[in-house]
This record gives structure tokens, sequence and C-alpha cells, in this order.
């Protein structure tokens, strides 16, 4: 990988360039974070429409106070602790909301496409792991961050990334041949 820049660079460059006020910086880093933002936000609300309006939530604050990033290598980290924190807060507002508004919990029509069923069985195994098993599997399998990246991103080190990829498969690869038992 000669000469080659990872993405984590990029984007510690880009937080290094955006306080200075370089033009376009900001939409760059918006552009290159969004995704993974929004996986972390994902990863604990496990409603879609929550995760979007929690990601852009915190592209906005993170762009706001993008000098309180000490340290622009760890921009990821710095990132995803907001992400993750804002995340729980938006949980428990939304639990709080749910209980005084009794809202029922979401009940899906059944459905013959055998597709949306595959799915809905992939989203429930994500649904059974937690959450810091999801954020791996998200970050890592949905977004490509390699393990280093991960591994600096979430405060962990790179076998214990590796570690917890290999767990989440393997929950998920069981729930999933569960729930195809329970379907026949």
């Amino acid at each position: 990988m000669t000469g080659e820049r990872s993405p984590a660079a990029d984007r510690a460059e880009l937080g290094r360039r955006a306080p200075r006020g370089e033009s376009g910086a900001c939409s760059e880093l918006a552009r290159a974070c969004g995704r993974g933002v929004y996986a972390i936000a994902l990863a604990h609300l496990r409603r879609p429409g929550d995760a979007e309006d929690v990601a852009q939530d915190v592209l906005l604050a993170a762009l706001e106070n993008l000098g309180s990033c000490r340290d622009p290598e760890r921009f990821d980290a710095w990132l995803f602790v907001i992400a993750r924190n804002r995340a729980r807060r938006a949980l428990v507002r939304r639990r709080l909301r749910d209980v005084f508004a009794g809202t029922p919990p979401e009940i899906e029509a059944p459905d013959a496409d055998p597709g949306r069923a595959d799915r809905r069985a992939l989203l429930a195994a994500l649904d059974a792991l937690p959450a810091a098993m999801r954020e791996v599997v998200l970050l890592h399998d949905l977004e490509g961050y390699e393990h280093a990246e991960l591994a600096r991103a979430l405060g962990v080190t790179e076998e214990a990334s590796r570690q917890t990829l290999s767990r989440a498969r393997k929950k998920l690869r069981d729930t999933l041949i569960a729930l195809e038992e329970k379907r026949r």
C-alpha cells in the first residue's frame, strides 16, 4: 500500500482542514463520515428514520465543534463517541415517549415475498446482537472499515475488533439458522 492514504487518514486530514475554514472541507467531511455515523446510530436505535435524524444531528454538532477535537488523527473516535452518546440519549427519549404515548410495538404484515422475509430475518438477527457487536458488523461489513480503523475509532485493539466481528457473525449465523428452522 505504498503512497496510498487510508480513509481514516483522509478523514483526519479533513478534520484538520475544516476548522481552518478551507473551502469545501466541511461538506467533504460530512460526506466522508455520514455513513459511519449513521451505522453507529442505527446500531443503537434500530430504526432507520431515527438513525438518520441522529446522524444529521451528530454531523451538525460535530461540524460546529470541530475545534474541540484535540487529536485529528483520532477524529473517527471523537465523532463516534458523539454519535454513540447522542444515539443512546435519543433511545432513552424514544422509550419514554413510547411509554407515555402508549405506542404499541411495530407489527409488520406477513408478506409472501421471500426476499422481504429474508431481509426481516437478517434485521431480526442484527437486532438480537448487543449494540457493540452491531457497531462492528455495520462499520466493517457495511461501511468497509478495516480492523485498524475500527480499533482506533472504537477505542479497542485490532484483535478485539476481529474477535468481536467473529463472535457477531457466529451469533448472526446461529440466529438466522434458528429463524429459518422456525419458518419451516
